[in-house]
């Protein structure tokens, strides 16, 4: 894309084409790690633990506006967003990583799918959608352009989920650039 930000109309041209992702099972396309500020590691396979999120990356260190003594928030260890998404505002793979997300994916994040409370299986791991909303920041505009932002945060984009969502490991293993991503399906257990 060469640093050209999408237009509005670019945009908006191409949400029939980021509805189609699959509801039903996914891939992992990408996984980041952001072992320091503004740093990305590319890795073709991660932990996720419940205590530290993605092993090796500093969420755990990372302060968080949304706890009253500024710890890392527990609910938004891990963040995720679909790969068409930012394709369309990136352009190349190479940029994909300046979102700050951890986890590409080829799947529907949109709230109707995965309402929070929804478990995902990835690779050996577990994780739960988290409650916290996830809506970008100054680096995301500066990045990706004004225009983008107030399109994953427009009412349509926040019912899609464009700029991703947040999860939590509640399950540890190991993932890897290529797994299925899909929901879990919990029993349940008052019958």
């Amino acid at each position: 894309m060469d640093g050209k930000h999408r237009t509005s109309a670019e945009l908006e041209a191409a949400l029939p084409h980021l509805r189609s992702a699959p509801i039903d099972h996914g891939v992992v396309d990408m996984i980041v790690r952001r072992p320091k500020v503004n740093e990305r590691e590319l890795v073709q396979q991660a932990e996720l633990d419940p205590a530290v999120g993605l092993v090796g990356d500093t969420w755990n260190q990372r302060r968080s506006s949304r706890t009253a003594d500024g710890s890392p928030h527990p609910e938004m260890q891990l963040t995720l967003m679909n790969s068409g998404v930012i394709e369309l505002l990136a352009g190349g793979r190479d940029r994909w990583p300046l979102a700050g997300d951890q986890l590409f994916v080829d799947f529907d994040l949109s709230a109707e799918h995965l309402p929070p409370g929804t478990r995902l299986a990835i690779g050996d791991a577990v994780v739960e959608v988290s409650t916290q909303p996830h809506t970008g920041c100054n680096k995301f505009v500066e990045r990706f352009g004004l225009a983008a932002m107030k399109f994953v945060n427009s009412p349509v984009g926040r019912a899609l989920n464009l700029r991703g969502i947040n999860a939590k490991v509640i399950q540890g293993g190991r993932i890897r650039v290529g797994d299925v991503i899909r929901r879990v399906v919990l029993m349940d257990r008052s019958r």
